[in-house]
């Protein structure tokens, strides 16, 4: 197993007050090293990080700190919470997110005039603020990963307007799905071997992910057309699957998930043996980078590094028989692995404690090291609005700021 650069140092990361939806009978806290924050500050993103289990979706944002007088600030990681209904599936684009919860989709949008009005937190601005735009009701379809996808015009090229639709794994229908004004789903997708219809897990289908801004891969836990199938043969069932054929990459993996197309290669998370490693697609064949403290689902890049979600995993019927189960819990982890993809070493890392037990989804937000996601703030949400530009023209001055964002739209803020 790697291990962190010895040079680096645990630092503690309290969280000063429980979210205002009310507070929790066990702390919310964290460890990292010195590293992971400089990660992050040198490469000028945060994290967005979602644990079902929790019901958080937790921002990792790099705050310089001063130290003694004379001495240069030096980053420490500020760990902020947001609760939610069990929220798993995180896709996000600049200027808005999407969010899947226990039943519903939410949307969220940065809204610039509401982040310039924050007050500094521990003298940092906020550089983006998500407020709430929409909320769809899917039932509970289990929404696993989900991404933005770029649409596609008539001759199928992508749009040169820079239009998107957000697209989600059904995993209790075995399928991709969209959003509709009308529809608890609209089914896109489903692998051949599934024949029909129904919310009945059959394969687990679990991960999703881009290539050249198109749908590509899939990751699921079983090859099987049965109500749950997968989980008789969950230790070494997993496939990686191409979309547009149809056509299995790769099997016997244990419990896939996060599959992604980075710089020539094909990553894959095998969760079951904690493993980080990437995908040959002309031989099928998996390739172990490195294996982490924990089950591994939950994956993004940023520069020369993978950020990668650990789960210490519960002791249920769900992870019984996989390898990483039968680590000692005191020593498997949960929280956020950085690591170096030229050398496969672990960089740094964030471990959660006490209430935080599970990781879904990790993403990086290029370009916002400071972001606040207002979902619990009534009055703000009340008083805010988003406008198109043509109707913004009739706000008095003193009442708008234009986004700073390649969108259309504009906004009005108390």
């Amino acid at each position: 197993m790697n291990r962190p650069p010895q040079h680096a140092s645990e630092a503690a990361d309290v969280e000063a007050k429980a979210s205002a939806a009310g507070t929790v009978s066990v702390p919310l806290r964290s460890v990292h090293t010195n590293s992971f924050a400089q990660i992050l500050d040198q490469l000028k993103v945060s994290l967005a990080v979602t644990t079902y289990q929790a019901g958080k979706l937790v921002l990792l944002r790099p705050q310089l700190r001063s130290g003694r007088p004379g001495e240069a600030a030096v980053p420490v990681l500020n760990t902020h919470f947001r609760g939610f209904n069990k929220p798993m599936g995180f896709a996000w684009e600049p200027g808005r997110f999407a969010l899947g919860t226990a039943s519903e989709v939410w949307e969220f949008h940065d809204i610039p005039a509401v982040a310039s009005k924050l007050e500094a937190a521990n003298s940092v601005r906020h550089d983006a603020c998500f407020l709430p735009r929409s909320c769809h009701v899917t039932g509970d379809v289990q929404i696993h990963e989900m991404a933005w996808v770029p649409v596609a015009d008539g001759a199928g090229s992508l749009s040169s307007a820079g239009l998107s639709e957000l697209c989600f794994v059904n995993t209790r229908f075995s399928c991709l799905a969209t959003r509709s004004g009308v529809y608890s789903f609209v089914p896109h997708w489903k692998p051949p071997f599934i024949s029909g219809l129904a919310p009945e897990d059959r394969c687990h289908l679990n991960g999703l992910g881009l290539r050249d801004g198109r749908l590509r891969y899939v990751t699921a836990l079983g090859e099987t057309d049965s109500p749950a199938g997968w989980r008789d043969n969950k230790r070494s069932g997993g496939i990686v699957m191409d979309i547009p054929s149809g056509e299995v990459i790769v099997r016997g993996l244990s419990m896939p998930h996060s599959p992604r197309w980075h710089e020539g290669r094909l990553w894959v998370l095998e969760s079951g043996n904690g493993g980080v490693g990437v995908v040959d697609e002309k031989t099928g064949s998996y390739q172990e980078i490195c294996r982490l403290p924990g089950f591994t689902r939950g994956l993004d890049f940023a520069g020369p590094y993978a950020f990668v979600g650990l789960s210490q995993v519960r002791e249920s019927a769900v992870f019984s028989g996989i390898s990483i189960a039968q680590m000692p819990h005191a020593e498997r982890c949960c929280g956020v692995w950085a690591i170096d993809t030229r050398s496969g070493q672990v960089a740094g890392f964030v471990k959660f404690m006490d209430a935080v037990q599970e990781i879904f989804a990790v993403q990086a937000l290029r370009g916002v090291r400071w972001p606040e996601v207002l979902s619990e703030d009534p009055l703000r949400i009340a008083e805010t609005f988003e406008l198109p530009d043509d109707a913004l023209r009739l706000v008095p001055p003193n009442l708008r700021q234009t986004v700073g964002s390649v969108s259309t739209t504009a906004a009005a803020a108390p």
